[in-house]
């Protein structure tokens, strides 16, 4: 058995924001991490994915991204300051080790690898990431669909999809931005939005809408709610005459009791007004070459790419702990005060963006971990 004062679960942004901290203190810890390099979610995505919130307030603690960085931090360059990053404190994750368990152990909590390897440390943190298991509907059908299926986490780009007729199930930013690379690649590509979508500008009047997001959040609530939505109404209109169904919900209040971040536009909404993004409902079932839709049309498809999101399944890994996760299977709080010493980072969603929480995050929970430790 291993002994740690700290051990962190997951190499992305969120442990490395709870490494750099206990770093720059000189506090022990160790870092697992299940795939052989950080920040590898960052690394799996697609090419043209930058980030969607400002890089001033995306970066991790104690060490900002460089000046020359553009506003919105393309892929390649996050992956480089998070590789920076470690470097910089002298992280050094374990590799290719998956936690599958977190118990308690007495006073102390123990972790197990797939490798058989056991840690017992005095705190855990869990930054496994809310993206880590892919969800992967089925409709009635499915199975006999020839066409090519990939799920978006697969997805790096368009290429080998040009001149194909290309369906992407679900309007998250993933999704919208998808059928933008699908059509840059050549593809004819349609969006099946199965519910309304609220979308929000990436920018507004010259400066990134998370800003203005998180001046609404010190509203109240039903204001800040009602300002969102007349927010949005404005930067966007009703899209419903172009087949997207119009929200009746603030996206303050979807993000809120959803946990569904509106669409950050990058330029879907243009391509679907000049009808070269086409719009249909949800699903009613495949056939070996077409997709029906529940407004009853019938379309052939060449491929299918699900941007359908993921779960993060946290109790696969930490044991009893499921009443400490919300509606959404989520846990409540980076901090559990029912599990002492136990954390959580980089879950759920936020109207600033989830790299600044977990830049705040971090903080609250490294303060935890000290004044714990002083009582």
């Amino acid at each position: 058995m291993k002994q740690t004062k700290h051990l962190i679960i997951g190499a992305g942004p969120g442990g490395l924001a709870v490494a750099g901290r206990l770093a720059k203190l000189g506090e022990a810890f160790e870092v697992l991490e299940a795939s052989n390099e950080v920040a590898s979610a960052w690394v799996g995505h697609y090419d043209r994915l930058h980030l969607h919130t400002a890089k001033e307030l995306s970066a991790l603690p104690h060490l900002p991204y460089p000046d020359h960085y553009p506003v919105y931090v393309p892929k390649e360059q996050v992956v480089a300051y998070m590789q920076g990053y470690v470097r910089h404190f002298g992280i050094k994750p374990h590799f290719g080790l998956r936690a599958t368990s977190v118990a308690r152990g007495g006073v102390k909590w123990v972790t197990t690898t797939d490798a058989g390897d056991v840690f017992e440390s005095d705190t855990v943190t869990v930054a496994t990431g809310f993206n880590r298991v892919p969800i992967t509907p089925t409709w009635p059908g499915f199975e006999q669909f020839e066409g090519f299926v990939q799920h978006a986490r697969d997805y790096k780009n368009g290429a080998a999809l040009a001149g194909k007729k290309v369906l992407v199930v679900g309007m998250g930013n993933t999704g919208a931005e998808l059928a933008i690379d699908l059509h840059e690649h050549g593809a004819t590509p349609f969006i099946s939005a199965r519910g309304p979508v609220n979308v929000v500008l990436r920018d507004f009047r010259g400066k990134p809408t998370q800003y203005t997001a998180i001046k609404l959040q010190q509203l109240p609530t039903w204001l800040g709610d009602l300002a969102t939505m007349a927010l949005q109404t404005f930067m966007i209109g009703d899209l419903s005459k172009y087949g997207l169904q119009r929200p009746t919900m603030a996206p303050s209040k979807q993000l809120r009791e959803f946990g569904k971040t509106p669409v950050i536009d990058l330029g879907t909404v243009a391509l679907i007004k000049q009808g070269k993004v086409g719009v249909l409902p949800g699903i009613t079932e495949f056939k070996p070459h077409t997709v029906v839709f529940t407004n009853g049309q019938e379309l052939a498809f060449d491929a299918v790419i699900l941007a359908t999101g993921y779960k993060s399944q946290v109790q696969d890994i930490v044991q009893d702990i499921s009443h400490v996760l919300n509606h959404l299977g989520e846990p409540k709080a980076p901090v559990i005060a029912e599990r002492p010493g136990l954390y959580f980072i980089g879950f759920g969603a936020y109207a600033g963006g989830i790299l600044r929480s977990i830049h705040m995050n971090s903080e609250q929970i490294v303060s935890d971990m000290l004044s714990a430790r002083a009582h």
